[in-house]
């Protein structure tokens, strides 16, 4: 089993996840405690999974600025998105597991 750094990986994801948005990505100096990560990890997904349920709304109702193939790409960004976030649950599950099952 390889040494990763969880934080750092939550960074990278936080940081591709902001670069897919057009957002600037800023660059966290100190170190950030472990749950204000995880919620903004969330809120990020949220926020990519919202955006895409309004393109989805926006182009069934037929507006001219979005095209199907925008809508399609902001549909595999809340997925992919989504999916790294279920990944990241399971790791965190099975290291809860393995903590409580080692012996005192």
């Amino acid at each position: 089993m390889s040494d990763v750094n969880v934080n750092q990986i939550l960074n990278q994801m936080r940081a591709m996840s902001l670069q897919a948005a057009g957002k600037p990505v800023q660059e966290t100096g100190g170190s950030t405690d472990f749950s204000s990560l995880l919620q903004q990890s969330i809120a990020s997904v949220n926020d990519t999974q919202q955006r895409a349920g309004k393109m989805v709304e926006a182009f069934e109702i037929g507006a001219s600025n979005v095209s199907l193939a925008e809508v399609m790409v902001e549909s595999q960004k809340a997925s992919i998105s989504f999916q790294a976030a279920l990944q990241v649950r399971n790791k965190l599950v099975e290291a809860y597991k393995d903590v409580m099952n080692m012996p005192m």
